[in-house]
């Protein structure tokens, strides 16, 4: 189980990468709302990564790195169901697919970090 939530962290953090590099290309958008996407998917990655090796530090890094996630996609996608069209941003994916991308890494990041904390520890 640890290790197909290693692999999923790290699909989920290369498509948060991808996706928003597609969904910001040549549209201006603010680096902050940018940046955002690269520095969670990276911590995704990296913790993914470093959790082949069970330790307390470890694990809590590795669940640490799906309620950081969690969180920032919480504000996006709520934004995304309700949006405020006098800060509505352009962006190169349809408003609808991208409400179900956003949609589904939140679910995806939450249920993350929920079985990353109830793992058995690795002997």
């Amino acid at each position: 189980m640890d290790t197909a939530l290693r692999i999923w962290a790290a699909i989920l953090g290369a498509s948060l990468i991808i996706g928003e590099t597609i969904r910001s290309y040549g549209q201006g958008r603010p680096l902050a709302f940018v940046v955002d996407d690269y520095l969670i998917g990276g911590f995704l990655i990296i913790a993914a990564w470093l959790y082949g090796r069970d330790t307390p530090t470890l694990r809590a890094t590795f669940a640490a790195s799906w309620a950081a996630a969690a969180g920032m996609l919480y504000g996006s996608f709520f934004a995304k169901v309700f949006p405020d069209p006098a800060s509505s941003m352009h962006s190169n994916i349809p408003d609808d697919t991208l409400m179900y991308l956003v949609g589904t890494a939140f679910v995806s990041a939450v249920f993350g970090m929920i079985a990353t904390i109830l793992l058995p520890h690795r002997r």
